[in-house]
């Protein structure tokens, strides 16, 4: 096996979700019920309940090396060893090896943490809440639903950035690029420009709404 003795690692029972990247800090529901999953668990519930989520790349056929760490906070058990947990996103992580593959992938990994920033990013994250506030206001608007932010949202400018990816929906591939960031200010950045755009696209949608409506009532 190769030496890794210089960097902190650890072994991590891995666990591939397709289209799904985990953030920290950030809740996961899981139904288990593949054998070599449900195996896992039960081990995993023994030991420190924690396992590595991995973006499975189907074009590729193979996992993302960067993923996060999951606990299990909460378990149910179903009938015939099935299970529902749920898990919260810990440490995000580098596979630097495979292990172990049977019953189940088992990775040496090391943690990864985003660069200290050299620079304040409450005021740039503060920005980015406020586009995130006018998103939600013109996607209300548009639908003529009532859509509101959940009260608790980071405002902590990493914490902030991963609630963020999180919440961008379809886009696995972007949210993986955002995962494997280790720039908090990088990530904010793309962040912005996703809903500076979003926000512009609905602007646009709903004075074009408006100007349907007028002419309708006319």
């Amino acid at each position: 096996m190769t030496s890794f003795s210089s960097i902190a690692v650890r072994e991590l029972p891995i666990f591939p979700l397709p289209e799904v990247v985990l953030f920290p800090g950030r809740p996961l529901p899981l139904h288990i019920f593949e054998f070599r999953y449900r195996i896992m668990m039960n081990t995993i519930l023994e030991a420190d309940r924690r396992f590595g989520v991995l973006m499975w790349d189907p074009v590729k056929g193979e996992p993302a090396t960067v993923g996060c760490c999951a606990e299990i906070v909460q378990f149910h058990r179903l009938p015939d060893d099935r299970m529902k947990v749920l898990t919260l996103g810990q440490q995000r992580f580098r596979v630097l090896e495979y292990v172990r593959e049977k019953p189940y992938r088992v990775g040496l990994v090391e943690w990864i943490e985003d660069e200290p920033p050299i620079e304040d990013l409450r005021p740039r994250a503060k920005e980015i809440s406020q586009l995130l506030q006018d998103v939600v206001r013109l996607s209300a608007k548009l639908t003529g639903q009532e859509i509101e932010l959940p009260e608790q949202i980071p405002d902590l400018p990493t914490e902030l950035s991963y609630w963020i990816a999180s919440n961008l929906y379809g886009v696995a591939d972007e949210q993986q690029a955002l995962l494997e960031l280790q720039d908090t200010a990088a990530r904010l950045e793309r962040e912005s420009e996703i809903l500076t755009s979003t926000r512009n696209h609905l602007a646009a949608r709903t004075v074009l709404k408006d100007t349907l409506g007028h002419v309708a009532d006319e």
